[in-house]
């Protein structure tokens, strides 16, 4: 079974470039060109020189005493949230500034939900001195407020997106909006494994570096560079595409992802998509997404601003559809929960998001002598609003 993109751009039933005939310019100049850059030797010195100096790459690989004992397991942590910007979402960024530099563009956009991937994207824009707009669901801009106030500080344009449920979705599709009328000069950053060909794959590649420092430090800690299972949070799901990519082929790892329930899948409050979607096109990318009987986009709901997008990236879909991965879900209640306990128990605060990953622990069977990794995606710095307001300090 063959888990990644083929030459047109599929996984398996799902991806492709479902777009109009106004993206034609921009996707296909993306597809003819970007193996070839982000191949060459001088862009991957480039990123892997940012990698180490300015992201500071290798995050660490920790294992997490307390945790473990308490859950009669080995849990080890993969510290994204140690990166500059503090999630996984930078190392998608420098990947992408870098590409749209080789391509001659001069004004970046993106899309956000929980700010991560627009904070990482004003950096980096910053970084390299070029134009940045940032589009961000309206909710989101208020419940989002500290990372709000940084990419504008980063000298970004934040535009708050009224349209729909105010949310993830909504700022993408402004985003694409913006990109059709601003072919020429414009690159558009998209922040997970989500929307047209080829977007999944080169984002999954600039975040399988994830993977790839996991089997070395497993091997540098354990003897073995294979754990028995990966736990990530999944929403578009970048960081799990990263954290599973290198360990897709050997079967023997576990890969679980964990969707957002929200209020509950058996509940309008939702965000957990391949539990309650179907097959269908959204953001020019055919994947499972959440619609009613007319086709018409089911608003999600997650605690966490990152996670409550209606559909998922077309690489899940399709390791869903073959079983190759297990798709999991955590409640809100469950998700504070579990970033409670790993505050109280390790001194980690984590992101809403990644707390979904951690909330899974209590699903699943575990040996003692297993070797589980938590891919700790973000840092909980921009939800202590969140937390505050459910401990009621």
């Amino acid at each position: 079974m063959n888990y990644n993109i083929n030459e047109k751009g599929y996984y398996g039933e799902f991806g492709g470039a479902w777009i109009p005939e106004m993206m034609f310019t921009n996707i296909n100049e993306l597809k003819t060109k970007y193996l070839d850059i982000i191949e060459s030797e001088t862009f991957k010195n480039e990123f892997d020189c940012l990698m180490k100096n300015y992201v500071g790459r290798p995050s660490p690989l920790y294992y997490a005493s307390r945790i473990s004992e308490h859950y009669g397991s080995k849990i080890y942590l993969k510290r994204e949230d140690l990166n500059h910007t503090g999630s996984h979402k930078i190392n998608n960024t420098i990947g992408q500034i870098l590409l749209a530099h080789k391509l001659g563009k001069t004004r970046i956009i993106a899309e956000t939900g929980a700010g991560q991937h627009g904070v990482a994207t004003a950096t980096v824009c910053a970084l390299k001195g070029i134009k940045c707009i940032v589009y961000m669901g309206a909710l989101d801009v208020s419940r989002q407020a500290p990372n709000v106030n940084k990419m504008k500080m980063l000298g970004a344009e934040v535009i708050p997106v009224n349209s729909g449920n105010k949310t993830l979705k909504d700022a993408t599709n402004e985003a694409m909006r913006d990109w059709i009328n601003n072919p020429e000069d414009t690159h558009y950053i998209i922040g997970s494994v989500v929307g047209p060909h080829p977007y999944p794959d080169m984002v999954a590649r600039f975040q399988s570096v994830i993977s790839a420092e996991i089997k070395n430090q497993l091997k540098e800690q354990t003897g073995n560079e294979y754990p028995a299972r990966i736990l990530a949070c999944v929403g578009g799901g970048s960081n799990a595409a990263g954290a599973f990519y290198h360990f897709l082929d050997n079967k023997c790892v576990e890969l679980i992802g964990v969707e957002a329930a929200g209020k509950g899948v058996d509940t309008h409050e939702t965000a957990a998509t391949l539990t309650v979607g179907t097959p269908g096109v959204l953001h020019s990318s055919k994947t499972y997404l959440m619609q009613n009987n007319d086709g018409q986009i089911t608003e999600p709901y997650s605690i966490s601003a990152g996670l409550d997008y209606p559909g998922i990236g077309p690489m899940h879909a399709h390791l869903f559809k073959t079983e190759r991965a297990k798709y999991l879900t955590a409640t809100d209640e469950e998700v504070l929960q579990a970033a409670l306990l790993l505050t109280q128990k390790e001194g980690i605060i984590p992101a809403l998001e990644s707390a979904h990953a951690l909330a899974a622990l209590n699903k699943i069977k575990m040996n003692p002598d297993d070797v589980n990794i938590v891919n700790l995606s973000g840092s909980g710095n921009k939800d202590m609003a969140t937390y505050m307001n459910w401990l009621a300090y």
